[in-house]
């Protein structure tokens, strides 16, 4: 049956949301927040009610009886349920005043709202529908488990819910002592819900923690727990002390643009420098994304004079006034197969990114790229051009770093061809300029054939055909990274063809009486390739091989550089035995070798393990006796000095609630500074032969909602820590509280940052606000 509605509405407009706001905190969710469950409460908050009735729709309803009463009231009890519009009303007993249009409904009242809310009440009564009413007793169950109770509410135009000593919380109530507070709970005089604006709104509300007040606020405002992204201002932020910043303060706004652009404007006021305003915009397309982060502040902290790694005095006499970065990413997708990037990252000083705590500081250069890129079957292509800041200006300048434009890089890799094998190409090429340095042209081409058999012995075999080539065009070979004996512009070049067998033979026992396996496989490699003398001093650019890495990973390489302006040439075997153990729960694994060379080459970089014609030997070794520890360890010794030129092992240990780290890493160089001098006319410098000898070590504890962490990095060598850190926190269905240390030792301009202190604090489906010291 269907009642209609005719009665016209009443009109009423809520409070400036502006003006408001100058009384106390609002709050505004610019992403999805989460709440947790409860049971039932005497008290309570607001909610979302969501789309508003029409006066004009009609009612529809069902009930087990029905009587009418001369007077125009009609009455409907035992289950009734009616219908508005999308919203649905059950109660025991529904009266309805046919002479005033008053629907009012007793007994285990329930409202569903079309956003899944549901209001439970002891008595509710509309009018227009369920387009105005009051009501009595108020518990709402809001999305995302959130709630809300009240000791009376009032619904004006469908669209506004004033309740009346209001209680919010999305914590867990007690199932064995319902009456116990919950963990938090804002308790309000009053509150209001605007569901066209999807706002709260609370007057005088206390924060209570464990039913203890904590904060108050004369007027808090928040997102409907319904809402993924809404204007409105953030939660600000206090920090008390910084050693560059002093006391600060921060108070970000966020604006919805439409539902796939918006902009967060952030200013920040100290007390020991000038303010700073950033903004982000984000734009998420139906064929990729924008992000642009940038910022301006007037910098007071003027820089100082230092003395760098090198010995030598640096000043920073223009990285203070107005300062300034921007970070910008954008990646789209043309079609299937192609797509395209950019990722652009500038700032007017690294004492600036320090002072303000931009993200990226501590590095050495910010890196900024713009790409093509394109996918096909077994087929990859990419065309980028590359930049590079210089952050740390008294080891780096920018004038020695270089510009990539372009690089193109092509790899394929094809199917079993007739005879068994598989063809693979690949090619990397660029133009690199330096404005104090060498300047380069390369086009580089690579194909490789590999087959693999194998024979009635079990012996597996690989024939692996390969060339390499690559053609240069340089200029300045004199100056860094090269130091050339030469000047002047050079064309020359390098094709260098290889032929590799690699024979892996595994045997296979069991043992243990049948829960054990043990797999011993030797392996033997032959290369042969034309003896090209690639070394240190020879006239041809360097961009992509400044370090040489002969380990166990690159035992069986066929080029043992990173990259392929230096090749590995000569005639060499590679020899090695890996061995696996497994049983009941524990296993072993290990590795040893060393390389034979006909040729040898005496100029390469310092410590590279070949030396000699017998290399030092290289191995690795993983040791893991239970579940409880997990130790692997990996090195290279030289047999004529009797000491470890490279070493490093990693420990981990513990049980599922507690695990500890451990770590050591050790050369007798550091490999970073090699090229910062011209080491062909005076040597290695002075930073590059300090050692690496590191330690590192942590650990991670859960216990039910408590977690810690923490972890330190110390250089032996140096006698100073590089970085230590730690959390602690606490977590529950509601509510999460870290508590974080960060203490950075890297020096730019001269001076690091102190110790960094962090509370978070979380409340689900309001937000998370922070504390930084």
């Amino acid at each position: 049956m269907s009642v209609p509605w005719w009665l016209p509405i009443r009109s009423r407009r809520g409070a400036s949301l502006a003006g408001a706001a100058l009384a106390g905190t609002a709050l505004v969710a610019p992403q999805t927040l989460f709440a947790a469950g409860m049971h039932g409460a005497n008290t309570s908050h607001i909610v979302v009610i969501g789309k508003p009735t029409s006066q004009q729709d009609p009612l529809t309803y069902l009930a087990d009886q029905e009587s009418y009463a001369k007077n125009g009231l009609v009455t409907w009890q035992g289950n009734v349920r009616v219908w508005q519009g999308d919203h649905a009303l059950r109660a025991d007993t529904i009266t309805y005043d046919r002479n005033s249009g008053v629907l009012a409904a007793r007994g285990h009242v329930a409202l569903v709202e079309p956003d899944g809310t549901t209001t439970y009440a002891d008595y509710l009564e509309f009018t227009h529908g369920m387009h105005d009413g009051i009501g009595t007793a108020i518990y709402i169950r809001m999305q995302d488990n959130a709630k809300l109770a009240g000791n009376g509410l009032r619904r004006t135009n469908g669209a506004l819910n004033d309740l009346s000593h209001a209680v919010y919380t999305a914590c867990e109530i007690c199932e064995k002592n319902p009456d116990a507070p919950p963990f938090w709970q804002f308790q309000a005089y009053n509150a209001t819900q605007d569901v066209q604006h999807k706002r709260i709104e609370f007057d005088h509300a206390w924060l209570k923690m464990l039913g203890y007040p904590v904060f108050y606020f004369p007027f808090f405002s928040m997102s409907d727990p319904s809402v993924k992204r809404q204007s409105g201002f953030l939660m600000a932020g206090l920090s008390p002390h910084d050693r560059f910043l002093g006391t600060y303060f921060t108070l970000p706004y966020f604006w919805a643009i439409d539902n796939q652009q918006d902009l967060t404007v952030r200013g920040l006021v100290s007390s020991h420098t000038g303010p700073e305003i950033t903004a982000q915009y984000r734009n998420r397309l139906n064929f990729g994304n924008i992000s642009i982060l940038g910022g301006v502040a007037y910098d007071t902290n003027d820089g100082t004079r230092y003395v760098n790694a090198f010995g030598n005095s640096v000043g920073a006499t223009d990285e203070y006034g107005i300062q300034g970065y921007v970070f910008a990413k954008g990646d789209f997708s043309i079609n299937r197969n192609w797509r395209a990037g950019a990722n652009i990252n500038l700032a007017s000083s690294a004492n600036y990114m320090r002072d303000y705590r931009v993200q990226g500081y501590g590095m050495e250069t910010l890196n900024s790229n713009v790409y093509l890129e394109g996918f096909g079957v077994g087929s990859y292509a990419r065309v980028d051009m590359q930049a590079y800041q210089g952050l740390n200006q008294g080891v780096i300048s920018n004038a020695d770093l270089p510009f990539v434009l372009p690089r193109f890089s092509y790899s394929f890799q094809g199917q079993p061809d007739a005879l068994g094998g598989r063809l693979s190409i690949q090619t990397t090429d660029f133009d690199v300029y330096r404005s104090k340095g060498v300047s380069d042209q390369r086009g580089q081409f690579a194909a490789q054939w590999d087959r693999p058999f194998r024979n009635s012995l079990g012996q597996q075999w690989l024939l692996t055909a390969r060339v390499d080539s690559t053609l240069y065009n340089a200029s300045h070979l004199y100056q860094q990274p090269l130091y050339a004996q030469t000047g002047g512009s050079h064309v020359t070049g390098q094709v260098l063809p290889t032929i590799a067998l690699k024979m892996n033979w595994p045997f296979l026992r069991t043992f243990a009486h049948g829960h054990g396996s043990q797999i011993f496989e030797p392996i033997a490699q032959i290369i042969a390739a034309p003896n090209t003398g690639n070394s240190t001093n020879r006239n041809m650019p360097n961009e992509d091989s400044l370090s040489y890495e002969f380990t166990d990973s690159t035992l069986f390489s066929l080029n043992r550089y990173l990259g392929t302006d230096r090749l590995d040439g000569g005639l060499r075997a590679n020899v090695g035995i890996h061995q696996n153990w497994i049983w009941n729960g524990h296993s072993v694994e290990m590795l040893v070798g060393e390389s034979i060379q006909e040729h040898i080459t005496h100029n390469r970089i310092p410590y590279s393990g070949l030396d000699h014609h017998l290399s030092d030997p290289v191995g690795s070794l993983r040791v893991s006796p239970n579940q409880y520890v997990d130790v692997t360890a990996r090195g290279r010794y030289n047999p004529w000095t009797h000491q470890v030129d490279y070493g490093e092992g990693l420990l981990s240990t513990g049980i599922p609630m507690l695990r500890l780290t451990a770590g050591y890493v050790y050369a007798p160089v550091t490999p970073y500074y090699y090229y910062a001098t011209n080491y062909i006319q005076s040597g290695p410098n002075a930073p590059y032969l300090v050692k690496t000898n590191e330690v590192t070590a942590g650990f991670s504890a859960h216990w039910r909602n408590y977690h810690a962490s923490a972890y330190s990095r110390r250089s032996l060598s140096r006698k100073e820590f590089v970085a230590n850190g730690g959390t602690i926190g606490y977590a529950n269905d509601c509510f999460g509280l870290d508590i974080m240390y960060i203490k950075q030792y890297t020096r730019i301009g001269g001076q690091q940052r102190n110790t960094t202190v962090m509370f978070n604090f979380t409340f689900k489906t309001i937000g998370t606000f922070g504390i930084n010291g």
